[in-house]
């Protein structure tokens, strides 16, 4: 059925499919949706200025989050292998910080950009799916208390407890 071009052309004839015409919740924007990944994790308890040092940031707190990040409803996000990437890199730059001692608290300066670049992969990864809100968090919230070289060492440590208690939380 043909169209009428001339005259009123708010009444048309046809129904026209957009991109935009996906039902609201599959859309971006505003509103609550079922499917919205929020971070539900809470990490109050994760301190790495604390001196002295909490005895159970290594122990109780990352065993905490692992069973959080481990939940059986995000078993599609969060695999072992992807956030073992996550710990490699971060091992890799303490590392890289601390090879001259003599220069380490000015190659941390230089390094700490391309070290809270961690924040950025976490996004890319949970955009693709490949992790869960809570651990894009958990990346965010720990990044943001590495100021110096000891702050990433204890930064390092704590993921290293977290990663294997999620492991054995995983396996499950």
């Amino acid at each position: 059925m043909a169209e009428n071009r001339t005259g009123n052309q708010s009444h048309t004839t046809s129904t026209v499919t957009t991109r935009n015409s996906a039902p609201r919740d599959q859309r971006g924007g505003g509103g609550n949706f079922r499917d919205r990944d929020e971070p539900t994790l809470i990490t109050s308890k994760i301190l790495f200025g604390e001196k002295p040092l909490n005895p159970d940031l290594f122990n109780n707190v990352a065993r905490q989050i692992a069973e959080v990040i481990a939940n059986p409803r995000t078993r599609k996000h969060n695999k072992s292998t992807q956030i073992r990437k996550f710990y490699d890199e971060l091992c890799s730059w303490e590392t890289k910080v601390n090879q001259d001692a003599e220069k380490a608290d000015t190659y941390f300066a230089e390094c700490l950009p391309f070290i809270l670049m961690l924040n950025a992969k976490a996004a890319y990864a949970k955009g693709r799916d490949l992790v869960d809100a809570n651990f894009a968090k958990l990346i965010g919230d720990c990044l943001k208390q590495v100021k110096d070289r000891e702050t990433l060492r204890i930064c390092k440590l704590f993921f290293e407890a977290f990663l294997g208690f999620y492991k054995e939380l995983e396996d499950k």
